[in-house]
Parts: C-alpha cells; structure tokens; sequence
C-alpha cells in the first residue's frame, strides 16, 4: 500500500494504524532527503501488509523509485491537492494510479473553487470517468467566456450528466451523517482599528481602487490588492522597500482578552492565522503572558510532536496555527474553542480548518470566534467563506457595477 498525503498529516496515519490495525503490518514514513527516503524504500521489510507513507511534494520526486516499489493500493488523501492537472504532482499521481490495482481517493472538497477541480483527481481514480484528456473534458462541460475567452464557465444544462459521473465511483457522507458531533456556535468580535491606522486603511483602499482603472480587472489583480488591506487590518503593512511596518495592534489586544478569558476558565484554545508578521506578534503575546504553546507553521519540522504535545500537556494551554500549514488532518479536540485571528480567501482551506476541532473525539460543543477589523474587507472575506461564495467574482461584479469592491 503507498498513502501520499499533505506532510502535516503523514504522522496521523502512522498513529491511525498503531491504533486500529487488527493485522500484521509494516510501515515506513519516509523522512529526510530524497536519497534517504530511497535508501528506506530499499530497506522495505516485507512482513505482512507493506505500507509506504509519503507526501505529495516528495511523490512526484521519487516517481520512478514508488513505481518500481509497485503497490497494489495508492491512496491519495486530501486528494484535492490534485486538482491542478499540469503540475508535476498531479501527473506523478495520475502515473502511480495507472500502476495500481486499487485506488481510493479521500477529500472532503473535491469541488473547492469550481467545477474544473475534479478532472484531475478522477484522472488519478479511474480516468473512464471523464477521460484522459483535460481539453476534452472541459470542452465538453464548459463554455469559455470573458476577456479573451479565458473563463471556463459551466454549463448548467450538463449538470445532471456530471452529477452522474461524478457519484458513479464516488460515496458521499457528511459530518452529520455519520458522526455524533456536539453543536457549533459562530461570534464576530468587531474590533476597531486605530484612528492614525484607520486613516491608512482608508487611503490604501481609495489608491487600490484607483488603481484598478489603470488595470487589467482580474481575480489574481483584484485579490492580490484585497491582500494588502487584509494585512494591514492585521496589525502590518509592507511598504515600497518591501520592509514590514506594525501598524496596529488592535485584534492582538482583543486576543489578549479572549487568552485571558481561556486561562481562567482553565481551557485550552487555538488560534488560526495567515500571515507570518501575525503569527510572529501572537507568539510573543503569548511568550510575554508566560503561557506555553503549541505551534505549527511554515518551517516547523516536528509538527506531530507539537500536536502531540498540544493534545495531551494539560501546561500546553493554546496552539497557534498557520491556516495553511495547519488546515488539513490533524486533530486539535483538546480545545473546543478556535479563533480565527485573519483568514485567507480559500473556502476549502476555511472548512478544513475549522474540523480541526470539530471531528470525533470532540465532547464539548464548538465555538468560532472570528476577529473582524469594523469597516473593513474582513467582514466581506469572512462573509465569502461563510456563504461559500467566489470571493473574485463578487469583487469583480462589483466593480462592474461601478462600486468600490474593497468597501463594506
């Protein structure tokens, strides 16, 4: 059996089979370099069921050497990974499922921005689906629109015809469905910004908005400027030298409040966050306030020791995340309280994040408290995810409309 997943995850299923595995097994997690997750693979024992765990990044490097390895069963786990069809991931997979007798895919989104999304990962799982070729399969469910005719937008008239398809290999089941999950409550914490970083927040949305008139309309264009008015509600704002300016330090106060709050009701939290200047302020207010914590982000090695140590330290009192580093696959149930102090424009990586703390095990009912900057486009991010709307288009569309799309 190979399993190629996200790396934050591969301890999770070495863990899941210590657990449950009711028969003979061995598996090796492939660690360190190329060279030493090749000399791992020769070194392979072959006592009953043989298992190889690896990640996605590390697949498509090893390609030859996991063929030669020859599984009977790839699994593919947070599969949408694979929806991008050219990348040398995707086609290493589609490859290793060529060369498989079984396959099984496993995601909770295989649809995280559009339709297009499944070709590639029913190209790894059973390619008679919807064939071999992307150009045909989007032909023949798409019609291309826009500027240039560049847009696939799908065609409602073969959506029955998809469906189809689609469910013909594939079980669905959700959460509440299968799992008694305790309820979830959801709370925006308003938080006022600064007078001196209001006014900068203010002006930086007039000039992005100007500034779309001299410019192409296009989702990475409208998003990358939404980008620099996220960070700077966050508390910072890179200027024209590429140096990172504090500029406010209003939601870290507010998550002040609600750490403090956690600590003398004796519960554990996590706090999710997206970009690097903001993880860094949340470290050093909890390193000031002398509370240990857990962390996993960008550049973090020991990822499973810190969950580890999360989960069972009753000292190990909060774990700071980075959304998408720490979105997928683990399990975060010692707290049952999460903070969303920012948060990026992907539906997929907002759900997955959120059941970290929403999945079996959990006893307590789940609270979500997202930090919201008032007058801001954290308000109109946050209310994308929830309403699992494209966050470009509406932007776009309202500008179209002749309406400022960075203001609420």
């Amino acid at each position: 059996m190979l399993i190629v997943a996200p790396l934050s995850i591969l301890g999770v299923w070495q863990e899941e089979f210590e657990k449950f595995a009711g028969f003979p097994y061995t598996l090796t997690l492939l660690k360190g370099s190329s060279a030493q997750k090749k000399e791992q693979l020769k070194q392979q024992k072959a006592e009953g069921l043989e298992i190889i765990v690896i990640n996605y990044e590390s697949a498509w490097r090893l390609e030859k050497d996991l063929l030669a390895f020859n599984a009977d069963l790839v699994i593919a786990d947070e599969a949408h990974k694979l929806k991008e069809t050219r990348t040398a991931q995707s086609k290493a997979m589609h490859h290793l499922g060529d060369n498989a007798k079984y396959k099984l895919l496993l995601t909770g989104t295989v649809i995280t921005n559009k339709e297009l999304d499944v070709f590639s990962q029913y190209r790894f799982l059973n390619h008679e689906v919807f064939g071999n070729s992307f150009y045909v399969f989007r032909n023949r469910y798409f019609d291309m629109v826009g500027y240039g005719n560049h847009i696939p937008r799908f065609r409602k008239s073969m959506t029955n015809e998809f469906l189809q398809r689609l469910h013909s290999v594939a079980f669905r089941v959700t959460k509440a469905e299968c799992l008694d999950l305790p309820e979830v409550t959801e709370e925006i914490r308003m938080v006022e910004l600064e007078p001196k970083a209001l006014k900068l927040y203010t002006e930086l949305e007039k000039e992005s908005y100007t500034e779309l008139a001299g410019a192409e309309v296009s989702a990475v264009n409208v998003l990358t400027k939404l980008l620099r008015l996220c960070q700077l509600t966050g508390g910072h704002l890179t200027d024209d030298e590429g140096d990172i300016n504090a500029i406010s330090t209003a939601k870290l106060d507010a998550l002040s409040d609600i750490i403090d709050s956690a600590v003398a009701e004796d519960k554990k939290l996590v706090v999710m966050a997206r970009f690097v200047p903001e993880l860094n302020d949340i470290q050093k207010l909890l390193e000031k306030k002398k509370i240990e914590y857990a962390v996993v982000r960008g550049g973090v090695k020991n990822r499973s020791d810190e969950i580890s140590r999360f989960q069972t330290d009753p000292k190990c009192r909060v774990f700071v995340g980075q959304i998408a580093a720490a979105g997928l696959g683990i399990t975060l149930t010692a707290a049952s309280t999460m903070v969303f102090y920012s948060m990026d424009y992907s539906m997929s990586n907002f759900e997955q994040a959120k059941a970290r703390i929403h999945r079996v095990s959990q006893k307590n009912d789940c609270h979500y408290i997202y930090l919201v900057a008032k007058n801001t486009v954290d308000y109109k991010v946050l209310r994308s995810l929830q309403c699992k709307v494209d966050l470009a288009r509406t932007l776009i569309d309202d500008y179209r409309k002749g309406i400022n799309p960075f203001k609420i």
